[in-house]
């Protein structure tokens, strides 16, 4: 087992592999994702996948509302005896199932997360349907997902996924994280990544730069 720096008690948690669980055990590196949130520093935000809070603990330090949205019930109950004040805030539900304009009264937000490993492609392809809620999204996810979304045209990375999601947002590759940070480690690199909308209203008009 990996031990988890400055965090004794993570191990409560057995990730499973179903779920694409890759607990981060580098609170330096948690505390940079959560801070790429500040890139829209007036919005609440959203995380996906918490787990057992090693990035929400930094979140909560940020002046402004956070939810988090956790699928994973033993991560739930953890979070909920961690965070007891915090219990409001937890949904316990599928990302994927969400009605995100109904997340924040109507509100936007800024979408964030160690997103799972099994369902990351997924929560791209349903961002442009809620791309005037989502007007920031940052996070970790696989290495080569985030080479895709942050594709030059041309370049082997381009794709279907980079179209879709360049047409109403900047990518921003931010930085690699090697697997060794996890637990349990994956078999690939990740990176983080910040996604701002590029105020394009119709795609008609416009291509991919």
């Amino acid at each position: 087992m990996q031990k988890y720096k400055n965090f004794p008690y993570m191990s409560l948690v057995k990730p499973k592999k179903f779920l694409g669980q890759h607990f981060l055990t580098d609170l330096s590196i948690a505390r940079r994702i959560a801070d790429t949130v500040d890139a829209c520093p007036d919005l609440p935000v959203l995380e996906v996948g918490p787990g057992m809070g090693v990035m929400t603990q930094y979140l909560m330090q940020k002046p402004r509302p956070l939810k988090v949205v956790e699928l994973d019930s033993e991560s739930v109950d953890y979070l909920r005896r961690t965070y007891p004040d915090f219990e409001d805030n937890i949904i316990a539900d599928d990302f994927l199932k969400m009605h995100l304009d109904r997340t924040f009264q109507g509100g936007q937000f800024v979408l964030t997360g160690n997103y799972p490993y099994n369902i990351s492609s997924q929560i791209f392809f349903k961002m442009p349907d809620y791309k005037d809620y989502t007007p920031c999204c940052t996070g970790m996810i696989q290495k080569e997902v985030a080479e895709r979304l942050a594709a030059k045209p041309g370049t082997k990375a381009f794709g279907i996924i980079t179209v879709l999601i360049q047409l109403w947002y900047d990518v921003e590759y931010l930085f690699t994280v090697p697997p060794g940070v996890f637990n349990p480690p994956p078999k690939v690199h990740s990176a983080v990544i910040r996604m701002t909308r590029n105020g394009v209203t119709d795609p008609g008009c416009c291509a991919v730069r």
